[in-house]
């Protein structure tokens, strides 16, 4: 199993917290110090804690169990998708749905609505409707396409989540 040293941490830029404004006084034990009015991240504290949670990842990998990636920001977003595919796990790299844990009913709704377009594309109905009912169909594809991810395709829930500064 791979470990993450300090020296990682630091080139990866993972020390460097958010704006010393937006911030939650419970972070206080984990926030080193603030300079230009970004808080510093505390190594010390951050480090043991990353390789406890990779550990309890690799557990749930052995296991086959199923991991939630999520980056919703630009730049996370195609390293999140890349790394999720790479071990066939789910990932949402685009907008977070609300409910998307706790409402799961509505969750499945949206892909089973997904598959519906997805055979009516295929099977040719797209042609036999008016071309503004098609056109409407077209980009509620797109638009359910790009929403969830991976999420959507597998038609069940995650057994745990890694998220990246969504």
């Amino acid at each position: 199993m791979a470990t993450v040293s300090m020296r990682d941490m630091l080139k990866a830029g993972v020390h460097f917290g958010h704006q010393t404004r937006y911030w939650n006084p419970k972070m206080k034990p984990f926030i080193f110090g603030a300079r230009n009015k970004v808080h510093i991240i505390n190594l010390e504290k951050t480090v043991p804690m990353f390789n406890e949670a990779l550990a309890e990842l690799n557990k749930i990998a052995s296991r086959k169990g199923k991991i939630l990636f999520v980056g919703t920001k630009r730049a996370a977003s195609e390293a999140v998708k890349d790394a999720a595919l790479s071990c066939d796990q789910f990932f949402v790299n685009h907008r977070w749905l609300g409910g998307m844990l706790t409402n799961w009913k509505t969750v499945r709704q949206s892909i089973k609505r997904l598959k519906d377009l997805e055979t009516q594309s295929q099977d040719g109905t797209f042609e036999k409707l008016t071309k503004k009912e098609a056109l409407m169909r077209t980009r509620e594809l797109e638009k359910l396409e790009k929403q969830p991810g991976r999420y959507q395709r597998h038609g069940r829930s995650a057994g745990r989540s890694v998220c990246n500064r969504c």
